[in-house]
Order: structure tokens, then sequence, then C-alpha cells
């Protein structure tokens, strides 16, 4: 069972057999530890062998898709509450509190517009120091087998619903009257196809169930990527434990999340997007069929605690210096999106607010009519905000930032007044926001990309809150983009990465232009120079990366295809180099600007309403975005467009798509191109010139430069094989280098590394420590010179920010500098 990668150079095992069994919804109970850098507690799983979920989701889809069917749009039902019932505990080796079955402190989940307080839960579930029998006890037993990695499994045992007091109303076989696997598989079965609008009562539900006590210890044994759990005597999954409870404990030096500190030298940690997912945080199934809901309990010495969750919640004080969160989410997910961070943030406020700000109110426009309506949805049955009248009208949903009390005036400036407009701006373009409300934490200086969207909340690094609004107007709306596009819709294959990757891209650019509420010309005119930008990187990927990993669509005609038990590999899931590549990024959304310029805007963005209309709340392949949209254009658009030649020229090969080889340098004949040009002329100029001058010669007069053009100019000045030291002091006092923006500041760093520009090593020292997302390649740069001073810069960072530098970057970086 145990299958040996080396992590860093093979694919990714997915090695849950979700073709057998499915879980469905996670209880998590958990204790946060700083000074051991442990997280440790219970996780409940509640699952559905796969025949049975299989049969119950296709009549749900096939209820769904006819517009009569009434089941399919969902109210608000009064609050459930369930009976209190007499304390019950069991003993533990370990000091914790005894706990009650839907006790009095149990948790409230009464709806108070999506945002919901919690309440005091009293947890008492741990483990005992049991060891495992881990021998071969048949191959006649159902294993049930889970992704898991860096994780202490402690104990194991099937929960006994059954001593739940109201439950046994779900089991309607009358026959089914003894307390037996049957009679408690039965009541998981109803409890997790209770329908939607009765979701209340069902979370109220699985609190009480994952506080019930044991009834028997479940056999386990792990290897390096799993989890195998059997009963003795279940042989298929129908007869394996519907309910089950894990005590397990993480480790330090798990890859699912990040120990550090923050900003003002606090401790924190957070999940950081590993390639190896949340394996490393709980036991799960990682593949993104097992689309499952979850509720956690958290506990921790700390000022909050975010959690993907639809509620915004509130901390319980449990006793000095410790409090408790709960959060819980019903709308079904990858396991892989499930996101957590705990620290000592505050939560920022604007002081004071501007009539100049962005945030404006935009009225309805009846154009927009089309995608401001309830329909049927096709996924399966939960409480979709797409059914919600009122949430399809929302444009800006309930939101908090969080970071660092050091960064306060950082958010003020600049992010704050952003995040209204940016979701107005994605609301008048795609429609419903998918989910009820948005936390955005910024995040400690190692966090190794620019932001990372999870359902409910966004990471952000502390690089996009400098240098004016561009970076951080441009990367918020990205990851107000994955709600839509990697979340709400999301790959069926992980190795179609460019479904998250390029839509969001493409969206960026749109949804930042409707925010700054740009007139079309000068949105177009924008939008046009970013793709001269983005022409450029895709040339330098192309010529840097293996071929084998510039496919969007690596496994070709076996896309989507998985093992008789639901297990697959990703193909360069482990490569740490992988995290850098922009490949995913750039061909996608040259895709689909392809697609969008040969459409026009009206015709794609009416069909992309329609699509996310359709497939919001599922999985899809390519195959699914590509026919939908041939299907819906008009005949003269399609010129000869087919699913065989996207796949062949943009999906399937290597290098630059043939289409885009055509159309020579993307977006270089703008106006604000030519323009950046002009001004590489007159730099040309002046760095020709002699040191003294004749007096009658006349100065260059230096336009003013918008980010994006700032990069541009730098990008081909380093084209230039020397530029003086005068140039160069000259640049930055013209454009106040040091000051702008942190991609405007990257391309400075390597025109002072590359020119060897001493008077600036100390802008690529703060770059390569504050900057940390963006500056692994600068590491690269300064090593490749063999300028010995320049090495004993790049060493010295290093030095001082390996030991919080997130794995994969020290892991490259180190293979560069040794």
């Amino acid at each position: 069972m145990d299958i040996q990668l080396d992590p860093a150079r093979d694919d990714l095992p997915l090695m849950a057999n979700t073709s057998h069994i499915l879980v469905k919804h996670y209880v998590l109970d958990l204790d946060v530890d700083f000074e051991s850098q442990v997280i440790e507690g219970t996780i409940v799983l509640f699952l559905e062998d796969g025949k049975r979920f299989k049969k119950q989701n296709s009549s749900v889809e096939e209820a769904c898709q006819s517009e009569s069917n009434k089941a399919c749009k969902f109210g608000m039902p009064e609050p459930c509450h369930i009976p209190v019932t007499n304390a019950r505990t069991f003993s533990s080796e370990m000091e914790y509190n005894d706990f009650a079955i839907c006790s009095k402190g149990e948790k409230d989940t009464s709806d108070k517009d999506g945002n919901h307080d919690n309440q005091e839960h009293a947890s008492g579930i741990s483990s005992s120091k049991y060891c495992c029998d881990t021998g071969n006890h048949g191959s006649e037993d159902f294993l049930l087998v889970l992704d898991c990695c860096d994780l202490s499994v402690l104990k194991v045992e099937e929960v006994d619903v059954a001593a739940v007091p109201g439950l046994e109303k779900f089991t309607r076989s009358p026959e089914l009257t003894v307390v037996s696997e049957e009679f408690r598989n039965q009541i998981v079965h109803e409890l997790v196809t209770l329908p939607a609008n009765r979701w209340r009562e069902q979370l109220d539900y699985y609190a009480c169930c994952s506080q019930a006590p044991g009834c028997g210890e479940l056999l386990f044994d792990t290897d390096t990527w799993s989890l195998q759990i059997r009963k003795t005597g279940a042989q298929t999954a129908t007869d394996f434990p519907h309910a089950i409870r894990i005590w397990y404990k993480t480790k330090p030096e798990g890859r699912s999340v990040t120990w550090t500190s923050d900003q003002s030298g606090r401790p924190c940690v957070y999940t950081v997007g590993s390639p190896i997912n949340n394996r490393a945080l709980f036991p799960c199934q990682e593949p993104p069929v097992a689309m499952s809901t979850w509720q956690a309990t958290v506990r921790a010495a700390a000022s909050f605690v975010l959690m993907s969750g639809e509620n915004s919640a509130k901390p319980t004080q449990l006793w000095e210096g410790c409090s408790s969160w709960y959060y819980y989410v019903t709308m079904p997910m990858p396991a892989s999106t499930f996101t957590i961070a705990v620290g000592y943030w505050t939560e920022m406020k604007m002081e004071t607010c501007s009539s100049n700000d962005l945030a404006t109110e935009r009225p309805f426009s009846p154009s927009e009519a089309d995608f401001r309506h309830v329909g049927v949805c096709s996924h399966m049955e939960y409480p979709c905000r797409f059914q919600n009248a009122s949430a399809t009208t929302q444009e800006i949903i309930p939101h908090r930032v969080f970071a660092p009390v050091c960064l306060t005036g950082a958010c003020q400036e600049t992010l704050l007044r952003l995040i209204p407009p940016c979701l107005s701006a994605a609301h008048s373009i795609l429609g419903t926001h998918p989910f009820s409300r948005l936390d955005v934490l910024i995040v400690p200086a190692n966090f190794p990309s620019l932001g990372m969207a999870s359902p409910h909340i966004v990471f952000l690094s502390q690089s996009i809150l400098t240098g004016g609004s561009h970076l951080c107007g441009t990367r918020l709306c990205h990851e107000i983009a994955h709600a839509w596009f990697g979340l709400a819709i999301g790959a069926r294959d992980w190795t179609e990465e460019w479904l998250s990757e390029g839509f969001a891209t493409h969206l960026e650019d749109v949804f930042w232009a409707a925010a700054q509420q740009l007139d079309p010309h000068e949105a177009r005119e924008q939008q046009e120079l970013r793709a001269c930008l983005r022409w450029r990187r895709l040339q330098d990927e192309m010529q840097c990366s293996p071929e084998e990993m510039q496919v969007l669509r690596p496994s070709k005609d076996k896309t989507g295809h998985t093992s008789d038990s639901g297990a697959s590999v990703i193909k360069h899931g482990l490569n740490p180099e992988k995290i850098f590549m922009q490949v995913h990024y750039l061909k996608g959304y040259f895709l689909l600007r392809f697609l969008t310029k040969r459409l026009g805007d009206e015709t794609y963005f009416s069909f992309l309403r329609k699509f996310v209309h359709t497939f919001h709340g599922q999985l899809i392949l390519s195959q699914d975005f590509l026919q939908m949209l041939l299907e819906n254009i008009p005949e003269e658009k399609r010129l000869e467009l087919s699913v065989e030649n996207i796949y062949q020229d943009w999906l399937e090969s290597s290098g630059i798509p043939k289409p885009l080889q055509r159309e020579r340098r993307a977006g270089a004949e703008c106006r604000l191109a030519r323009q950046v040009r002009a001004e590489v002329t007159k730099w040309i100029r002046v760095n020709r010139r002699p040191r003294k001058r004749k007096r009658r010669e006349k100065e260059d007069v230096f336009e003013k430069l918008l980010p994006d053009q700032l990069v541009l100019l730098l990008e081909h000045l380093l084209e230039q094989k020397t530029l003086s030291p005068r140039t160069l002091q000259s640049l930055q006092r013209t454009y106040h280098l040091q000051d702008q923006d942190a991609e405007v500041r990257h391309r400075w760093c390597e025109l002072i590394v590359k020119h060897k520009f001493t008077k600036a090593y100390k802008s690529v020292e703060r770059f390569l420590q504050e900057d940390q997302a963006m500056g692994v390649y600068l590491y690269g740069e300064l090593m490749v010179s063999e300028d010995a001073r320049q090495q004993q810069l790049a060493r010295r960072c290093f030095e001082r920010t390996k030991e919080q530098m997130d794995r994969s970057s020290a892991q490259v970086v180190a293979e560069m500098l040794f």
C-alpha cells in the first residue's frame, strides 16, 4: 500500500478510495498550541457509500434540471432546536473536560443574515495511548483509505449515533429496531441526505453526533501518504461504519500549515496552499470529487481564529488567555479548500470615509437583468445563494480585514477602500456572489505568493500594500474572481489548473477596470498594456521551463480518469518549482482573451454569466466549458473553432500557441506601450551622453507613467547591455522607484543586480526580506552574476530568512546558493 515517491520530483498521489465511499461532512474539534507547534484533537467523518451516493446524486441532478421541480428552490426555515439530554461521559487518560451530548454549550447555528455568533462549546474527547494492531486481517474486510501525511493518528473508533436522542426518527425501516451497524448507517444516511432547507437542524445533529460515545475501536494503519481504516467483518462499504472518530495531532514539520511570526513578532499559524493540500492538517479525502461540508470548533490562545466558514465567528472565552471559535460551511466543497489561520491580528477599520473613494454603490442596471433572477440549479442540493432573490442583487457582501497592528496605516490607505468597489465590479460582470461574506487577511512575509483564495477568506501578501492602489486592486480582483472560478466552479482534474488561474487572470483586468469606473476606451488600453506584459512573461516562461510542464491538459484523453478505487496522481504536483511557474495563468489567460476577441465582449460575458449559473457548485473539465461555449455562440462567429482544435492549439501542446504566434507581440502596439517605447528612447539617449555636456543641450522631459508602464519601461531597459550608475540614479530619482509597488520594485532590483549598482543594494536586501513571495528569482540573478559581493548579499539574506521562509521556496533558493 505504501507508495514511496521522491517529494522533490514526482507526481502527487491522491490515495482516497472515493469510488467506494465518500465523506459527506467533517466535524473538527481542535486545540492549537503555539508552544509545541501542534494542532491536536478529533475529527468525525460522516460517510456515504459510493453506489448509494451516486444514485441519490444523479436523481437530484435530474430533478434540478426540471424547471417545475420545487424541491430545488430552497427557502430559509425557522431554527430547529435539538432537545437537551442528560450528560454522558467517557474516560480518558488525558485531562479533558467531560462532554455532554447536545448540552447547553452546543453550537448555535441560528441564522443572522449569514453572520452567526458562536456559542461556547465544551469538548471532552481525547485519545488514550492506544496502539492499533496493524497486521493483516484478511483481504475480505473493506478498507477506508484517507489521504494523510505528517500526522500522528492516535486512535480511530466508530461513533454510536444511535445514542443521540431524536435521531431514531431517521430510521424509516420498521424492522430496524435493534441497534446494529445497519441501524446506525441508516441514521447517518438519512442525516447526510436531509433537504437543504433543514441545514440548521442538520448542523445541530452533526454536532450532537460528533459528541456521542464510541461503540468500538477500529483497526488502522498509516503509510507515507494515507491512513487506512478497517473493521473486522465489514466486507463492503455498505457494511463499514458511516460515522467514525479519529484522534490525531499534527507535527511541527507538517507541510499543510506554517508556524511562524507575523510582522509584529507575534506567533501565528496558517494553511499555506501547500502542494500536499490539507492532508497534514487532518485526514481527509483530497480528490476534488469528494465534495463535503464541514463545521469546526477551534480553541487557541490568540486574538482571532479565521476559517473557511459562512458565519463571522466571534470568540467565546473559555478561561483567561484561551477562547473558542466555531465555523460551518453548508456548500459542499473539496477538502483542499478548507483554510485556517490563527494569530494575534487586529480587525482593520476605516477611520473616515472619503467622497473620493472608489467605493460607491452602483444602481441596478436593467441591462444586467439577464443574471438577476432566481432559477433552477444543477448541482447537488445545498442552500444556494443563486436561489436567493436578495442574494442575487447583493453587490457588496459583508467583509472584514485582519492584519498585524503595525500594518494598520497601509491597510487603511489602500486595501480597506478597495474591497467594496472590487466586489461591486465582480458582481456587475458575473452576477451573484457565490459566498455570503469575505474575510481578508494580510499574512506574514513568508507567504509564497501574492494571494490565495478559499471559501469566505482570502490571504494577501504584505507586498500588495505598498506603492499605491494598482497592485493591491488587481490582486484583490484576481482573488475575488476565484470565488466563481476555482471555488464555486472547480476543476474535476487538478492538472487543468488553467480553469481556475486562467479565468482569474483574465477576469482581474475586467473587474479592475470596472472598479476604477474607466470608460471603455481607457479600459481597453490598460488591458492591452497588460496583455503586452503577459506576452513577454509567457515568452520567458516558455524559454526557461521544461516542455512537459508547459502543457495545460497534460493527461489529454485521460483527463479526469481515476483508478477503480478513485485514486489518482497529479502530474508534477510535488515539483517545488511548479509553484513559481505561471504557464496556467498565462496560456489560460491568452486562450480566454482569444475567445473574447473572436466573440466580442458582449457575447462572451453574456455567455460567461450563463455558464456560471449552469455550473456553479459543480466540478468541470475543459470540454464542459468549450462545448457549452461553442453551442451558445452564433455560427458566423464560430469560424472553424472546435473543441478539438482548441485542445490541439492551446491545451495539449507546449510552447506558444499557434494562434498567439500569429498575433506576434500581443498588445505591443497599443498607445500606452508606444508611449513607453518613446520613454525608453529618451533613457538610452541619456545613458549615451557624456558626463559633461554642452550648456545649450536640451534636457529630456520624462512623462508620468502608470505602474504597468513603469514595469514595461524597466523590462525594456533590462535588455540594454550597460546602464551607467548616473543613469540608474536618475531613473530612481525620476520615478521614486524605491516607493513604487512590488512589481515595479522587482524589476528595479533586477536592474540593480544586472548593472552592479552598489548604491542601491539595500533595496535588494529589503526586497528579499519583505517581498519573499516575489524574491526567489532575484536569488538566482545574484548567484548567476558570479560577483562575490552579490553572492554574499544573497547568502546573508537567506541566512536571515530561511527559518521562516516557505519550505518550497527555501528548497529552491538553497539549490541556487549551495
